[in-house]
């Protein structure tokens, strides 16, 4: 018998998220431990009218493809993903991994040069977004990697997840629409301002955010959701951050990282473990060195680190920045075939200025 809150998860993905109506064709990039959420995911668009596409990975996949594959192999752009990111209306991706660290060995140099060709895809999906022609959502299905990645049962961590998305209320799209209202007053404050100053004991940081637009993120583009972000200015960040959580990108986890910008490039990079996949990954492109996002997370539901970017970028009471590629539609001009977020939190002793003016304090907006 199928939970009743994966239905209700679909519901979420299917009417709010994506928005699908008929004849809108649907990507559903997927992993077989998500096929509870896929079997709701194609009912549910079929009986909206749309055509469903499910693209179902085989366990280890990736691990075995960046193993074997030539160098032919890991330039390759497959055809049937650009086909459907160039054309389809919408795409729906379902992180569902079995081993969150299968590539921690791989070699950085592979991981990295097949990263870049899929880069391609990631251009078609900001520039397809961002002019509204792509309705793209990405959520996770809980399994029990992500369960120990965040030291809970499976049972415990589907709560958590659920909770997260609100799919255990009775109207969960109801709740996201309140989370898009408030999140606009907070937009509203600093929306049309230019200099931002992020102050506490894990950063000194400023940056411009003039001519660039706030976006209100409340389920649409991730599930579950909560934070309001732009694209700095590309040359206007100066200081330092060090992110008091791991970042991870492609399963590696980097700790203690720490960056120093000057006019907007990263001058300086350093790690507490992992350093050499932080400096390899900084030179995928002339992008990488730049930031492409400056965001700030609201959901108080997601009250712990997991280790699953999706979520941790929004736990309430943190700011995040992503290095590489910009959303288009936030005015970030910012290009790269990477774009790795990492997360600080600022819960303590930590403010923001905005022109001067106090904005936020110990992880609150202070209006």
């Amino acid at each position: 018998m199928t939970d009743p809150r994966v239905r209700k998860f679909a519901e979420i993905l299917v009417n709010h998220s994506a928005r699908i109506v008929k004849g809108d064709r649907v990507l559903i990039e997927a992993s077989q431990a998500a096929l509870p959420l896929v079997r709701e995911l194609y009912i549910q668009i079929l009986e909206k009218g749309g055509m469903p596409h499910p693209m179902i990975t085989i366990p280890e996949e990736k691990e075995l493809f960046l193993a074997h594959a030539s160098d032919e192999q890991l330039d390759y752009v497959p055809p049937f993903l650009k086909m459907a990111y160039e054309n389809f209306e919408s795409r729906i991706r379902v992180h569902s991994a079995t081993n969150t660290r299968a590539l921690t060995n791989v070699n950085t140099n592979r991981l990295q040069r097949h990263g870049k060709a899929f880069g391609e895809i990631t251009a078609i999906q900001m520039r397809r977004g961002g002019v509204g022609e792509f309705k793209w959502v990405t959520t996770l299905f809980p399994t029990e990697a992500y369960a120990q990645d965040a030291e809970m049962s499976l049972s415990d961590y589907e709560d958590f997840v659920y909770r997260a998305c609100h799919a255990n209320e009775d109207d969960p799209i109801a709740f996201w629409n309140s989370v898009l209202d408030n999140q606009q007053a907070a937009i509203d404050h600093i929306q049309g301002h230019n200099q931002v100053i992020l102050r506490g004991p894990n950063v000194d940081l400023s940056l411009s955010i003039k001519n660039r637009t706030f976006l209100n993120s409340a389920g649409i583009h991730n599930m579950p959701d909560g934070e309001i972000y732009t694209g700095p200015v590309e040359n206007s960040v100066n200081g330092w951050v060090k992110f008091t959580y791991p970042a991870i990108y492609n399963g590696v986890a980097v700790e203690g990282a720490e960056l120093t910008f000057s006019n907007g490039k990263v001058t300086k990079a350093k790690a507490d473990k992992n350093q050499d996949f932080l400096l390899k990954m900084l030179e995928t492109d002339a992008g990488s060195h730049y930031l492409g996002e400056f965001a700030i997370g609201t959901n108080f539901e997601i009250d712990q680190f997991t280790g699953q970017i999706l979520f941790d970028e929004k736990i309430g009471g943190s700011f995040h920045m992503a290095l590489g590629a910009s959303y288009p539609e936030t005015g970030g001009k910012n290009k790269s075939a990477i774009h790795w977020d990492m997360i600080c939190d600022m819960r303590e002793d930590a403010e923001i200025l905005v022109d001067g003016e106090l904005y936020y304090k110990n992880g609150k907006f202070a209006f």
